[in-house]
């Protein structure tokens, strides 16, 4: 899935070019081109599916070469993840009605590809013999607040490797306390967005728990993966909801596991979870860029994609992101306000900042 626009990320994240298709790391990759390289690993290259606003085709195919034009599934507008993942599985369905899918969000950072590739292989054998729909939760390190919960329950549900937990339920991002709470109790683990499942399986959920968006896709059955498609998926996205899986489908469900993980990973989502993957200097200072000089400065995000020098000096705690027309400095502790800023440039400004 790779049709976000990346708003946390502003301003070096913008519409035209969303926070997959940039280095924001410093890695020398994209995290589209990070994760597509990590999947060509547990399948064939040309069994990966992306699925992404139709503006960003383009920059797809700049990223990850040699594509066919059929692995890019344009939506024609933003309706969240379910009818994203529904449009994706119906065209699996055409091609392999037994296909084994993993569904994943394309800006992910992971330490331990090796332990994470191990943990997808006991997914995909357990959803290939068993009618279950497998997420991946996160063992937590800290009470992020920035992240959904899961709470599990043991079962005895095993792959030939490892315990699998049944889902007691999905919890929206919670505040501290709340998120402490999570954290002492044991049973909770963060929600990472990635699920396995059989395009069977996730099929009779969404009939059964998420009709309205099952059936307008289901009426052009004969249509996909032929040239009327284009035509049928505008009319089928203007009637579809915005809705997203975990509230239509995982949160109803009672044929829920999840595989506690420990791969090292991070959504990537803000400024503060590039901070703890980035390596830092020695003032815990994370830097990505040229033309960059710091003094007396600590514990600060700073990323210049510019061609202009930055002088920074005595500094503590902040996030400082300057690209060719926007500058913005914001403290660590306020970067939930960064979509505010997004919105106010918006109108007062208009969208060429955005």
């Amino acid at each position: 899935m790779a049709g976000g626009i990346g708003s946390r990320f502003w301003p070096l994240s913008k519409t035209s070019k969303p926070k997959q298709f940039i280095d924001v790391l410093g890695k020398g990759e994209t995290l589209i081109q990070s994760t597509f390289r990590r999947f060509e690993r547990i399948c064939p290259r040309e069994n990966i599916y992306i699925v992404t606003n139709g503006i960003y085709k383009d920059l797809i195919n700049e990223q990850i070469s040699n594509l066919n034009p059929n692995q890019i599934i344009a939506e024609p507008t933003r309706r969240n993840t379910a009818p994203c993942i529904a449009y994706a599985n119906f065209k699996i369905g055409k091609m392999n009605p037994n296909a084994n899918i993993i569904v994943s969000p394309s800006d992910h950072f992971i330490v331990d590809e090796d332990m994470f590739i191990e943990t997808i292989e006991m997914g995909l054998e357990a959803s290939k013999n068993s009618d279950i729909l497998v997420t991946l939760g996160i063992k937590p390190t800290s009470p992020n607040t920035g992240y959904g919960y899961i709470q599990y329950i043991q079962s005895n549900f095993f792959s030939s490797k490892k315990q699998m937990n049944k889902v007691k339920l999905f919890t929206e991002k919670p505040d501290y306390d709340m998120a402490l709470q999570f954290i002492s109790s044991g049973d909770f683990l963060w929600n990472s967005g990635m699920f396995i499942w059989s395009l069977k399986s996730i099929n009779k959920s969404m009939k059964e728990l998420l009709p309205e968006v099952y059936n307008i896709f289901e009426k052009g059955n004969d249509i996909f993966n032929t040239p009327k498609e284009v035509d049928f998926i505008k009319v089928a996205y203007s009637a579809c909801p915005a809705i997203s899986i975990d509230y239509g489908i995982m949160e109803k469900a009672n044929n829920v596991y999840v595989i506690p993980s420990e791969f090292g990973w991070s959504d990537v989502g803000t400024w503060g979870a590039v901070h703890e993957v980035r390596q830092k200097d020695k003032n815990d200072n994370s830097v990505v860029g040229k033309n960059i000089m710091i003094y007396d400065t600590k514990e600060c995000v700073i990323n210049n994609s510019s061609t202009k020098l930055l002088v920074i000096q005595g500094l503590e705690k902040y996030i400082i992101v300057n690209t060719e027309d926007v500058l913005m400095i914001c403290e660590k502790d306020q970067e939930q306000r960064i979509k505010q800023f997004v919105t106010d440039v918006e109108v007062e400004k208009g969208s060429n900042f955005i």
